[in-house]
């Protein structure tokens, strides 16, 4: 067989096997209901020094709700759903976002809806994109109203730019 060939289709099986697929997943409870009124707390991370809790803050304010940021466990009586997020970083040449969570959670502490955005090297994309995937796939379930359309997206992530997140902004904590 020729060199060549073999190359090709070794480096064809390699990038097959060693590629994962991007998924998104979310669970919303039936009696979940968001309104425009709606306050939400981010809880931020100690280990969070890319500011996810903020993009998280900045997406949740272009929908339309009113949002804050803060320690964990600490937030203000007014607020009507805490968020809690979990995000993933992985190292390919670059750091990137490999997978955030996000858990939505209301004032007696049961989780009413959660969603998760999951994009492996090759399908990376910039933290606001995942953000804003993931928020999408919960408000889907409940209210087309707050989702981003499709383009508004595809504009974030251009505008990103693939940066890594932003640092602790005064203005997002409480």
């Amino acid at each position: 067989m020729n060199k060549s060939l073999s190359v090709s289709l070794l480096f064809g099986l390699f990038a097959i096997l060693f590629t994962g697929c991007a998924g998104q997943k979310s669970q919303v409870a039936s009696n979940a209901v968001f309104q425009d009124q709606d306050i939400y707390y981010v809880e931020r991370l100690p280990a969070d020094e890319r500011g996810v809790n903020n993009l998280i803050v900045d997406n949740l304010r272009q929908r339309g709700f009113q949002a804050k940021s803060g320690p964990q466990n600490e937030a203000p009586a007014e607020a009507d759903y805490i968020l809690a997020y979990e995000d993933n970083w992985m190292w390919d040449m670059t750091m990137y976002m490999l997978k955030l969570e996000i858990k939505i959670r209301n004032r007696t502490g049961s989780t009413i809806a959660s969603g998760e955005s999951y994009r492996p090297s090759l399908q990376r994309k910039p933290p606001e994109f995942m953000v804003d995937e993931t928020l999408d796939e919960i408000f889907a379930k409940v209210n087309d109203r707050y989702v981003t359309p499709e383009e508004e997206t595809d504009k974030k992530a251009v505008r990103a730019g693939g940066r890594s997140g932003l640092s602790g902004d005064p203005e997002h904590v409480m």
